[in-house]
């Protein structure tokens, strides 16, 4: 045997039990890798099973439910029941129009023309109402009278284009246009929402109470 061969055999003699080692610990591992990944396996197996069990018994609980009401109409008996407990409650509707609620002072509704107690009327033909309606709604014309006073020959609203701003009402320096609390004005033709001068002094001697107390009790905010 030559000298290179002897060191070779040497070298392997003490070399082969750490391979036969790493051999079996290789197997080891693959086979504990193998039995891990089958019990992993069987797990998710047995969640699965137990995930489609609960379904189901859910799918037969909803199906005994649906058949359950559609037996005994539960649905109907609960409407009803609901219909039965608010038919003896206080009742919160109102018989209109025989029964009305109340209204807010501040309530903008149809518009009136004011006078004065001596019934005077109050408008003194600023227009300043006319000038700040967004809506140019509002026309007036006016002239002098004998006595020097300004008064309006003309004071025209076309209710259909006003948008009950009240601006007209808060540029008033004399309280003569106001929205009144009437909100019953409704109308078969569009010329009868076209008011004149007379309508809407009739507007104000008709709702003059109420409006001289809606103004006195907002008197303090303006």
């Amino acid at each position: 045997m030559k000298p290179d061969e002897s060191v070779l055999l040497t070298l392997w003699l003490e070399l082969k039990p750490n391979v036969l080692a790493g051999q079996a610990l290789r197997g080891s591992t693959n086979h504990g890798l193998r039995l891990s990944g089958h019990q992993f396996s069987t797990m998710k197996d047995d969640e699965e099973r137990e995930q489609l069990a609960k379904d189901l018994s859910k799918d037969w609980y909803s199906v005994f439910e649906r058949s359950i009401n559609t037996l005994f109409l539960t649905e109907m008996v609960r409407g009803l029941s609901l219909t039965l407990k608010y038919f003896f409650d206080k009742k919160v509707t109102i018989n209109y129009p025989f029964e009305k609620g109340p209204l807010s002072p501040r309530f903008r509704g149809e518009h009136a023309l004011r006078r004065y107690p001596t019934g005077e009327e109050r408008c003194i033909a600023c227009k300043l109402c006319e000038a700040v309606c967004p809506a140019q709604a509002i026309t007036i014309e006016a002239e002098e009278r004998e006595d020097g006073s300004r008064r309006t020959t003309r004071y025209d609203i076309d209710m259909t284009k006003c948008i009950y701003c009240a601006f007209c009402q808060e540029a008033c320096p004399v309280d003569a246009i106001v929205e009144g609390p009437n909100f019953e004005f409704a109308t078969e033709t569009h010329e009868e929402l076209l008011y004149d001068k007379e309508k809407l002094l009739e507007n104000g001697d008709r709702w003059e109470t109420e409006i001289a107390e809606n103004l006195r009790s907002e008197s303090l905010y303006r």
